[in-house]
């Protein structure tokens, strides 16, 4: 989840070291540090609580051409100056993401042997380890302490006296990008957007070893390798602000763009998932968080198109509970990042149980891309708000493609057709729903509950996790049906429901779930595109309308407008949404 960045070359390497952390600050904003040599070989080092905006000064007057930095989330250790990376030991210095799982053991041997620790992290054991290994060789002492390593690690290391920075990767991502005369690493494409034109992605085990002169990778038994290079695909006009207050607000309203762009390039993947999906009897969707929403969307499209079975599970509980999986099924992982250790790992899994595997993503270069039988593209572009916006919609119309090209409905059917026009909708959409007065009742309640059935149901738990994450008002989704089974409990004047109403069949069920909020003296908004709901319950709650739609293409525009209220009340509280506490973009550990 934290955020590296590394740098050779003739440029200012604090000065390039901090905009890759600005670059990376999505990926965890707890505290931030840097490590530059200077031209004697001399490391200085600088770290500081918070966002990379406190770090910043502090690099006006340290240079040198080499430099590794970090921007933390915290797992081991409370968030503090003392905890930030980069950690140092003798001539070595360090920044690591990931977990280290037997560090606990490691560090009681180590202070054992007279080993004195400053820090609460797991990843001061690395600094203190390769220290004790170095024997003239950097590579080499890094590659003989990950051998005692067990967890996950992309771990950057730089000794003083030695030109070159020395990299490590397993089960945490690794980008090498070649410039003109410089060298960079991080842990992935943003941070090098516009810096490089090629990239090369570390495989799990590989080290690499970075100089003036290039970069050299070698594999887990220190054997010479050669990686692919390929074009990096992050632009860096996609990381401006480009006029909006905040990433969230810009992303929202990239929602039609991404929509419009994931079905374009859905066309080019859409004949190797089909030849992939011949014979498969089962479909299993694992996503986390919002992935995982997106996925019980994905659900009912391949139940209502093609007639198979189904599920939906949280990828963390499926890696651990022995699940049945044998050939016949096809796996949809979904992660926007590609990254997602739960969903990774419970991809891997399913695949050496016999499953294909597809990767539902929004990274082209991303380990979930590079273990899957076929990718799926969700050309949602750059997304920095941590809250994710627009590639939800986007796997949201990913999906869809998916379910059709398995019933074997061509790409020109109408089913299809009809998702080409909801990019006018969404955009419609974002014009005209005006949230700011629900906002303000939001901001005021002690719970927010959004309700819906069906698809409605899968975009209520979205949006009540949109608006936790970026407001911190507590609250649930639920099935409309249930709230009179426990859940109304909670209802009273200061609670608001929130209720989504797109098929018509149902609507009728919700509305009855809307009188009881309001028979129990609650709040109750309704974001709808039926018009009967509006006549039945006009001047007893607030409504926002929405266009006109198929109810299978609903959630595209009901996530636009559950998130602009997610956005707008988090304002009103004067919330950041972009970084919300506690939260990271890229969720790279369990």
């Amino acid at each position: 989840m934290c955020g590296i960045i590394g740098y050779v070359g003739n440029k200012n390497a604090a000065e390039e070291v901090r905009e890759g952390l600005f670059r990376l600050e999505y990926r965890g904003y707890d505290s931030a540090g840097a490590a530059i040599m200077d031209e004697n070989g001399i490391i200085s080092v600088v770290k500081k609580q918070g966002k990379v905006a406190n770090l910043a000064p502090y690099l006006d007057d340290i240079s040198g051409r080499i430099g590794i930095g970090h921007t933390r989330w915290a797992t081991h250790g409370k968030p503090s100056d003392v905890n930030a990376h980069p950690h140092s030991s003798g001539k070595i210095t360090v920044v690591h993401n990931g977990i280290i799982e037997n560090y606990a053991e490691l560090k009681s041997k180590l202070e054992a042997c007279g080993e004195r620790f400053f820090s609460q992290t797991d990843s001061e054991v690395a600094a203190k380890l390769i220290n004790r290994n170095f024997k003239g060789d950097l590579l080499c002492a890094l590659a003989e302490t990950v051998k005692v390593l067990k967890g996950s690690y992309a771990l950057m290391a730089i000794c003083e006296g030695v030109s070159a920075i020395a990299v490590a990767k397993y089960r945490s991502s690794v980008i090498l990008g070649y410039g003109d005369d410089e060298y960079f690493c991080a842990s992935d494409e943003p941070a090098l957007a516009g810096k490089c034109s090629s990239i090369s992605v570390l495989e799990d085990g590989d080290l690499a070893y970075i100089t003036p002169d290039g970069i050299e990778i070698y594999d887990d038994g220190m054997q010479q390798v050669i990686r692919d290079k390929r074009a990096n695909t992050a632009a860096a006009q996609s990381l401006d602000l480009c006029g909006y207050p905040r990433y969230m607000l810009k992303e929202l309203y990239e929602t039609p763009a991404a929509v419009e762009r994931t079905v374009k390039e859905f066309n080019a993947a859409a004949p190797k998932l089909r030849e992939a999906l011949r014979g498969i009897n089962r479909i299993i969707l694992l996503g986390c968080g919002t992935a995982y929403h997106a996925g019980l969307v994905g659900k009912r499209y391949f139940e209502a198109f093609a007639r198979i079975p189904a599920e939906c599970e949280n990828a963390g509980e499926f890696r651990y509970k022995n699940p049945v999986v044998c050939e016949g099924a096809a796996v949809f992982a979904v992660s926007q990042s590609g990254e997602t250790a739960d969903t990774v790992e419970a991809a891997r899994l399913a695949r050496t149980l016999g499953a294909k595997v597809i990767a539902v993503t929004n990274a082209p270069n991303s380990a979930l891309t590079r273990l899957a039988d076929v990718v799926a593209p969700v050309a949602a572009g750059t997304e920095i708000c941590v809250a994710a916006t627009k590639s939800y919609t986007a796997q949201i119309a990913c999906l869809y493609l998916c379910a059709l090209t398995f019933a074997g409905e061509p790409l020109t059917c109408e089913r299809a057709v009809a998702l080409t026009k909801m990019p006018a909708l969404c955009e419609k959409t974002l014009a005209s729903v005006n949230t700011y007065s629900i906002a303000n009742m939001c901001a005021g309640a002690s719970g927010v509950y959004f309700l819906g059935r069906d698809v409605d149901y899968a975009v209520a738990l979205e949006g009540s996790l949109k608006l936790k994450e970026v407001s911190y008002v507590p609250g649930e989704g639920y099935p409309a049906g249930e709230l009179k089974h426990g859940t109304l409990a909670l209802i009273d004047g200061k609670t608001v429901c929130v209720a989504l109403v797109f098929d018509k069949n149902l609507a009728k069920k919700c509305e009855n779930a809307v009188e009881q909020v309001l028979s129990r003296g609650g709040r109750a908004v309704v974001i709808t595109n039926v018009v009967g709901v509006c006549a039945s319950l006009k001047d007893r709650v607030r409504i926002i309308s929405l266009p006109d739609c198929d109810k299978f293409l609903s959630p595209l525009i009901s996530a636009v407008a559950v998130q602009k209220l997610a956005y707008e009340t988090a304002a009103v509280l004067g919330r950041d949404p972009d970084k919300p506490r506690n939260l990271a973009k890229s969720v790279t550990v369990e």
